[in-house]
């Protein structure tokens, strides 16, 4: 699985994801920019966003270049499982959600990606 990682805290983002990931996954740092160019073309499969409310600017980009039915901010809440399950089935491949909530958001979301390969 390829994963971009965006917004005001995408290193802490790659930081949490790295140790979670299998020896075929990868997750980078990039723009919102690139991440809906390569979301487009199917070069990556997930982009995650983060801003200072999760709310806004962590997705602003992406839900002008690819809709907003392919987009979904948590915001300010923790997702369980069974929220992450229900975007993911729903087909949106860019999640956003708070800065200040990386270490307990990622590891939620990477469990559902994972799970669906």
């Amino acid at each position: 699985m390829k994963i971009i990682a965006g917004g005001v805290a995408k290193s802490e983002v790659v930081d949490a994801l790295r140790p979670l990931l299998g020896p075929d996954d990868t997750v980078v740092a990039g723009t919102d920019m690139d991440a809906a160019l390569k979301l487009r073309t199917g070069a990556v499969d997930y982009y995650l966003g983060t801003c200072h409310t999760g709310a806004g600017a962590s997705l602003g980009v992406l839900v002008g270049l690819l809709g907003s039915a392919r987009c979904h901010t948590f915001g300010r809440s923790v997702p369980t499982r069974d929220d992450v399950e229900a975007v993911v089935a729903a087909d949106k491949v860019a999640l956003g959600f708070a800065l200040d909530q990386v270490q307990e958001v990622v590891p939620v979301v990477w469990s559902v990606l994972d799970a669906r390969r």
